[in-house]
This record gives structure tokens, sequence and C-alpha cells, in this order.
């Protein structure tokens, strides 16, 4: 019998086993993995200068942010099948170990280059604490119970994103800039400790030998690196039009029909076809990207309003965003008593129209306003994506066995990524183009013009195309999900 708790009900397939052991250490062990690789992403923001400063390479140190990004983006499919093959205990154990081999050694980096290749190096493992964290939090616990542990989890992420940039600025103030990246020798030596030593998988016998797919990982990693580095550097390292942006997403694109022809001869592929022909992962793959792409707006668009727009110093523009923490665990974490009666999909059709209207709010904010006032916004659009996100994640992962869960996780992961990044590129080209129209001079080379006005302009217009991704996701969600997810009965 279908779940009874959940009015999405479909094939009675049975769920593989999930995971034994001590829970308690264990989802410790992931909170930790996941403290880590979302700090790893946001602390050195406000360390740059202190790394220039003794590294030089002012002109290629975007590539501290980008390189991680593209590294943990474009391995997360090749993670997830990995871990569907093997097991989740090996891929995280290997993703760990990657992820402290790549901070020791940018600790010891002696200029920019070397400290760029070791992020990397960092945001390789980092991709597999991702993907693995998530399928393994869905393995230790039941559809009923699953909200809680990804709650948490996304407590902790949003927390530690949020907090990352004042946790650099504090270490490279005050020590050095190196002990960003050696404090997180301690913390995941003990993730990999508890992990080792606690979680324990049930053995899986084998008809056929495994066949890993190296020949479609690499197509997929070669093809996601490519289009990443056009969608992070286009507009800013070079124009859109230019040479190496065109040159960039064309190698994308004949890649993409490589990587479709190898994966569709290989008998075990990295990103098999199912995953675009179920209509709920396909639909919640989409609806996730357009997360990605909205969320944009208040993580990268909010502190430089509440700054130049608000006059707030940086500490105080950050409270401002860390007001959207607050509100997204717990509207997550209580989201299963509304699924559980409405069902998946309308559960996160309600959260995304909460979103679209809150976003819609922004631009009404009066100029220039009282900081109590974005922070109002911010605390409300939390609410609205935690019941938008988590029904999302929790419910296609209920709708497929444990040999499908990291494959099926990883992808979504991977589109809210890859969301991301279209949304970093697409907002600040519309920002830009605000703030050229707009500033006296309408030169963006020089901060002394930005003017406040101009500023507010900008990310008026940016709430609003995000408002418009928002819109896009409800869409999605309306024509292509299934009015009920076909959650299998095993998975209780």
């Amino acid at each position: 019998m279908p779940d009874a708790a959940s009015p999405d009900t479909g094939p009675t397939t049975p769920a593989r086993p999930g995971t034994r052991g001590r829970r308690g250490p264990v989802v410790a062990a992931l909170m930790l993995g996941m403290a880590l690789a979302a700090l790893d992403g946001t602390v050195i923001a406000t360390a740059v200068p202190q790394i220039v400063g003794d590294l030089g390479g002012l002109s290629v140190f975007s590539w501290l942010f980008s390189g991680y990004l593209l590294a943990a983006t474009v391995t997360l499919p090749v993670y997830g099948k990995l871990s569907d093959t093997f097991g989740r205990k090996p891929v995280l154990i290997a993703g760990i170990i990657l992820f402290l081999l790549g901070s020791l050694l940018c600790a010891a980096a002696w200029n920019m280059a070397s400290l760029i290749a070791f992020r990397i190096v960092q945001g390789l493992g980092g991709g597999a604490l991702q993907g693995t964290v998530q399928t393994i939090a869905a393995d230790l616990y039941p559809l009923k119970e699953r909200p809680r542990i990804q709650a948490r989890l996304s407590t902790v992420w949003a927390t530690s994103a949020v907090a990352g940039p004042a946790v650099g600025g504090l270490l490279a103030g005050y020590a050095d800039w190196r002990w960003i990246f050696l404090v997180n020798l301690p913390v995941g030596a003990l993730a990999l400790w508890l992990v080792a030593r606690h979680l324990v998988e049930p053995a899986r016998p084998r008809t056929t030998p495994v066949r890993v797919d190296w020949p479609g990982a690499l197509a997929v990693f070669a093809t996601g690196t490519l289009l990443l580095t056009a969608l992070v550097q286009g507009g800013v390292a070079w124009p859109w039009l230019s040479a190496p942006s065109l040159a960039l997403f064309a190698g994308a694109a004949l890649l993409a029909a490589l990587a479709v022809v190898i994966e569709r001869r290989a008998a075990d592929p990295i990103i098999p076809g199912w995953v675009w022909r179920r209509r709920t992962i396909a639909a919640v793959n989409l609806a996730l990207g357009a997360l990605g792409l909205l969320m944009v707006a208040p993580t990268v668009f909010v502190p430089t309003y509440a700054q130049t727009v608000l006059g707030l110093g940086p500490i105080a523009a950050g409270f401002v965003l860390s007001a959207m923490t607050l509100s997204w665990p717990i509207t997550a974490a209580f989201s299963n008593r509304l699924y559980t009666r409405i069902g998946f999909r309308l559960t996160a059709v309600t959260g995304i129209t909460l979103a679209m209207l809150v976003l819609l709010a922004f631009p009404l904010l009066p100029y220039p306003g009282e900081p109590w006032q974005p922070a109002l916004i911010m605390l409300l659009l939390g609410g609205a994506l935690g019941l938008f996100q988590l029904p999302l994640i929790v419910g296609v992962q209920s709708t497929v066995p444990w040999s499908e869960r990291g494959t099926t996780t990883a992808s979504v992961l991977f589109c809210r990524q890859v969301g991301q990044s279209l949304g970093a590129a697409l907002f600040g080209a519309l920002a830009n183009a605000v703030l050229t129209a707009r500033l006296p001079s309408g030169d963006l080379n020089d901060p002394a013009t930005l003017t406040p006005r101009a500023v507010d302009a900008a990310v008026d217009h940016v709430f609003t195309a995000a408002a418009g991704a928002a819109l896009l996701a409800l869409l999605v969600l309306l024509i292509l999900a299934p009015r009920r997810f076909p959650v299998l009965s095993a998975d209780e």
C-alpha cells in the first residue's frame, strides 16, 4: 500500500535499504560536512584584500570563487552515480579526504595560480559533500521523518553561507588568511571519523560486474566546465558577444551533443535518460533550476542594497540578509504537515506563489526606507522558499529506490547550481545595464559614481526579474509535474 500519510501515491516497487548504525553521530557528521561545503563557497569573500596583498594576482582573483563553484557543480552527477554504484560511504569518505587535502594545499599556496588550482581540488571534494550528504539524509530517515533532517541541513547550509564572509573577515583580520583553510582540518577530521566509525551500509549482492561510464563522466565534466565558465566569466572577464564567450558556448554545445551520444550507448550511463524522461524528476530539476536563478537576487544584491542605499555597514547588511535563514528552516521543518494533507506539488506551488509575491513587493519599498523593511522581505521570502524547496527534494527522493537516489539527488542539486550560475550572469548583466543608464558618467569602473538611487533602481529590476523566475518555476510545476508524486510504498 502507498504511504497512507501522503496523498502522493504511486508504484509499489520496494525501495532499497538505506543505512544502519547510530543515526546521531552520522547526522552530526552530515551537518559538519554540509557546513564545510557551504562555508568554503563564501568564506574567502572578505579576505580577498589580504590574499591579494600577500600573493598578488588581482586580475584573476575571481577564479578563487569560480574555480570552486565549477569543480563542485560539474562533479555532482558523477558522484551521484558513483554513490548508487559503490555506496554512499566510500564516496563521502573520498570527498572529505579530497576536501581536506585541498584545504591543506590552499593554506600552503605560494602564489595566486597555486591557490586557484588548490581551490579547484577543494571544489572536487565539495561536490561529493553536497550531493552525498543529501542522499544519506534520505537513506537514514523514512518519508514521515525526512523533513526534520532536511530542515537541519538547510539551517546549516543557510547559516554557513551567510556567516562565511564574516568568519573569513575575522580570521583574515585577526589571524592570517591561511587559517581560513586550516580550520577545516579538525572539523573535517571529526566528520571523517564519525562517518568511518558509525555509518554502516548493508551489503549489496551483485549479479553483474560493476561498470563505470568513465567516458560519459569525462564528457559531462567537460561540458559542465565549458558552460559554467562561459556563464561565470561572461560579461566579467570578457564581453558576452566576444570570441571567448562564443567559443565557450559553442564548445559546450558540441560537448553536450557528444555526451548525449556517449550516454545513449553506455550500458550504465552517468546521467541516465530516465532522469529527464520521468515527469516528476524533470519537473523538480527545472523548478529547482529556477530556484537557483531567483536566489541570486537576495544573496548577491541585498547586501549591496543595504550598504549603498540604506547606509549600513557590512555586518549590519549581513543581518538583513540573514533574516531569510531564520524562517526558511522553520517552514521547511513544518512543511510535512502540509504536504501530507495536500501533496508535494500543491505545497511547493503554495510556496513559490508566495515567494513570487514577496519578490514583487521588494520594488515597492520606500526610498531609502528603514533596515527592517528589507529584513522583513527576506524573512517572508525565506518562509515561502522553505515551503517550496524541501517538499520537492523530499518528494523526488521518495519516488526512486535506493539504487537511483544518489543520481536523482545529484541531478536536482546540479540543476540548482547551474540555475544559480545562470542567474548571476543574467541578473548581473541586467543590473549593469540599469546602472549604466542611470549613472551621470555611465562608467561602472568608477565606484565613486555609484549613487544610491541608481543602485536602488538596479536592485528593483533584479527582484522583478527574480519574480519572473519564480513564475517560471510555478508554471513548470503546474504544467509538467504530476498532481501526485509516485511515492514508493516501501519508503516509509
